[in-house]
């Protein structure tokens, strides 16, 4: 009696287990098939035609996203040659952001640098891009710029944990090598 009961719970939690990791990759599965989808139509919609900066972004987006950084800039800079004069207020700043994280993550820091400057002319309290342009500064082992743009980034938003942490530590090594 008291075996069956154990093998009962056994089987109830393994059955659970089993619902709960089949619920996590069919959630995955179709996730991955919507953006593979979106990918496909967008790819062949503007081979063929002309689309808007919104489409170009969306496509670029999702290249970056798979890692096809080459690919994601050429489409983020159809998007900025298609943005329209009431657009580009709002939206310049995020793809400047964006082609900035493509050149940064293909290790060209001064185009990435330029970038996020583009970004930051058009929102100066771009919070993200602040940080990404710290970022970039760190890598070409610019210590004093990055640390201004996580103060500038800061003084945006002051509780920004990227820019609190990354800030703090750039503090102790120029205190360190000041020394």
């Amino acid at each position: 009696m008291e075996n069956s009961n154990f093998l009962l719970v056994y089987l109830s939690v393994l059955l659970v287990l089993l619902g709960v990791a089949a619920f996590f990759v069919l959630r995955q599965v179709l996730r991955t098939r919507r953006i593979e989808t979106t990918l496909s139509r967008l790819q062949n919609k503007l081979t063929k035609e002309k689309g808007t900066a919104q489409e170009y972004y969306e496509l670029g987006s999702l290249l970056l996203d798979k890692k096809l950084y080459t690919q994601a800039a050429l489409y983020l800079q159809q998007a900025l040659k298609n943005l329209s004069t009431e657009e580009e207020a709002e939206n310049a700043a995020i793809v400047y952001n964006a082609l900035g994280f493509t050149y940064f993550a293909q290790e060209q820091y001064d185009l990435a640098i330029r970038h996020y400057k583009d970004a930051l002319k058009i929102a100066p309290n771009y919070v993200t891009a602040l940080n990404n342009l710290g970022h970039s500064y760190e890598q070409k082992q610019l210590t004093t710029q990055a640390l201004e743009a996580y103060e500038a980034a800061l003084k945006h938003e002051p509780n920004n944990p990227t820019a609190k942490r990354r800030a703090e530590s750039l503090r102790k090594r120029v205190v360190t090598t000041s020394q």
